[in-house]
């Protein structure tokens, strides 16, 4: 071991030792394990050190949080949002608010203008099915059109939530990733705090799993 290998694994030790062994320590040493330009998870209370921050930048490694790689709820994460006429204004609020956490793809409408809810919903959902996006959330008047539109996408789980309940329930058994609000049925407050559990919380795995690859399948099935 050289001595320059010593002082790095000193240096873990101590940060391990300062933080009561409660932490896990990413360093270089990690980073330069993994393959150049892959994407190493890292658990949420891990502490990344400058060296490793440096490596990953060199070695082209995506840092990404554990909380992302399992469907969670990733800071800076990006999501496609979309609406028709009917659900522009609460677009707009959500996507204020949206904004401060994620990297927010607007699809339109841009006004109150009259047009078509599939045209929107569908714009969403390819960004979703794509991979561009992480989550995507579609706004009309009831919500149940749009979701009808983008469960036709392959790769598209889409909810209408209406309360704190079926927000949970939807991500917890069905690991949806794709939200639909009805505007004339729901008022902003209640909007919101459906979109921040709906984001928040994660698959529950499990029995679901079984379930969800059910639904894969029957999509393959058919999707021809």
């Amino acid at each position: 071991m050289s001595d320059q290998d010593a002082i790095r694994r000193a240096v873990a030790a101590s940060l391990r030792k300062q933080l009561g062994g409660s932490r896990p320590v990413i360093d270089e040493t990690v980073v330069n394990a993994a393959p150049e330009g892959s994407t190493l998870p890292i658990p949420a209370d891990a502490l990344v050190t400058p060296l490793a921050q440096t490596a990953a930048l060199m070695r082209r490694v995506k840092l990404v949080p554990e909380a992302y790689e399992k469907g969670g709820s990733p800071e800076g994460g990006v999501i496609a949002i979309g609406a028709d006429h009917g659900g522009y204004s609460l677009k707009k609020m959500l996507k204020a608010d949206l904004q401060t956490r994620y990297t927010v793809i607007d699809c339109g409408t841009n006004g109150t203008e009259s047009v078509d809810y599939p045209d929107f919903a569908l714009a969403v959902a390819e960004q979703v099915a794509s991979g561009r996006a992480w989550r995507g959330i579609m706004i009309d008047g009831a919500g149940i059109g749009s979701c009808m539109v983008a469960n036709k996408v392959p790769g598209v789980r889409a909810a209408l939530c209406y309360d704190y309940a079926t927000a949970i329930n939807s991500r917890e058994h069905n690991n949806a990733n794709y939200l639909t609000l009805g505007a004339g049925l729901i008022g902003t407050a209640l909007a919101k705090q459906i979109v921040d559990t709906w984001l928040k919380t994660d698959f529950g795995g499990g029995r679901h799993a079984k379930r969800v690859d059910k639904i894969t399948a029957v999509e393959k099935k058919y999707g021809k």
